[in-house]
């Protein structure tokens, strides 16, 4: 879901992947494979699947997108989540919910014969299991790309690499990790391509977005404190829908009359569970590691084949062509990096 803070973004800087050649990236793992379940699909919605039935959106995103990123010098970090802070459950629990729905009127829309609607729903009913995300490390694993492991909100651990210097930036559609602290932040990186526009026969362009918080901060006249109020008015996954009847524009009005987060959080009406600044501590000070290699390593190509193609029922041919193109990719990324690459 993701804090609703758009509104207040308005230096995006629009990148081409070559922009980025040479540069470690810190991807929000769920984030990722989330929009890979949502968007590899067939027309009626349906997800790859092998003939056993097996959901292979997932392993075909983390697959062909990172080893068109590693083609173009990228070097992605997948940052996996790990324990949720005990307030978040009502978001895990609406998210359960809302897959239930969808997959509701998934099956209806299909009965009507509705590809659209249908397609539409499907995007929304199916959920990441661990099964996948066990596959996806091993993926990644044999691609020879590092994983990180998160001791809890994988955004929060990829904005400590970037503060430390350690990726460049971090990488997710949400705007959360901004709130974390995270000094850049870019979207699109993983759907970077053409994307039909819902409910038309149009497609357009999507390219990286490059944000980055100093931007934010000076052009709204706040500081990262000031943001992570922002985002708790407006609604974070830990109080979600924020305050009722306070926008972006009403929320950065309130923080810039008090500051302080108790000032703030004593003056407006909280119906939620958790105690504001519990969420407000967690955005300043959340739980990371600093035990993680970023380095890419040589791909293990038979294994990784055998795991595509005999475990998942992948076209042997494109998994080759693609596997060359890994270790040709990790000969040019490992022998100087930027330098190297032109």
């Amino acid at each position: 879901m993701g804090v609703k803070i758009g509104e207040l973004i308005e230096d995006k800087v629009e990148l081409e992947l070559s922009d980025i050649a040479g540069k470690k990236i810190a991807l929000d793992a769920f984030n990722a494979m989330y929009q890979f379940l949502a968007k590899v699909r067939q027309p009626d919605g349906t997800p790859l699947m092998t003939s056993k039935g097996e959901i292979t959106s997932v392993h075909s995103g983390i697959f062909y997108r990172t080893a068109n990123l590693l083609k173009e010098g990228i070097i992605p970090i997948y940052v996996f989540d790990g324990e949720k802070p005990s307030f978040k459950s009502r978001a895990i629990e609406e998210r359960v919910r809302a897959r239930e729905e969808a997959e509701l009127k998934w099956k209806e829309a299909l009965e009507l014969g509705d590809l659209e609607e249908a397609r539409k729903y499907a995007q929304a009913a199916l959920n990441i299991t661990e099964d996948i995300v066990e596959d996806c490390k091993t993926i990644l694993k044999l691609m020879g790309v590092p994983t990180v492991q998160a001791p809890s909100e994988g955004e929060a651990q990829a904005a400590h690499m970037a503060m430390k210097g350690d990726v460049w930036a971090t990488a997710s559609q949400d705007y959360d990790s901004l709130l974390f602290g995270a000094p850049r932040l870019i979207r699109n990186l993983t759907i970077t391509g053409k994307r039909k526009l819902p409910g038309k026969e149009v497609y357009v362009d999507v390219n990286p977005e490059l944000v980055e918080l100093e931007s934010v901060l000076k052009r709204n006249g706040i500081n990262r404190e000031q943001l992570i109020m922002i985002g708790i008015l407006v609604g974070t996954d830990y109080n979600l829908g924020g305050v009722k009847g306070i926008g972006v524009k009403r929320a950065l009005e309130l923080v810039k009359k008090y500051k302080r987060p108790e000032d703030l959080f004593s003056r407006i009406p909280w119906e939620f569970d958790v105690d504001p600044i519990s969420i407000y501590e967690f955005f300043l000070n959340p739980p990371t590691t600093d035990d993680y290699d970023t380095s890419l390593r040589r791909p293990m190509s038979d294994e990784l084949l055998k795991f595509m193609v005999e475990e998942h029922e992948f076209s042997e041919e494109r998994v080759r062509k693609v596997i060359n193109e890994i270790e040709e990719s990790y000969k040019l990324l490992s022998g100087g990096g930027l330098e190297s690459w032109f």
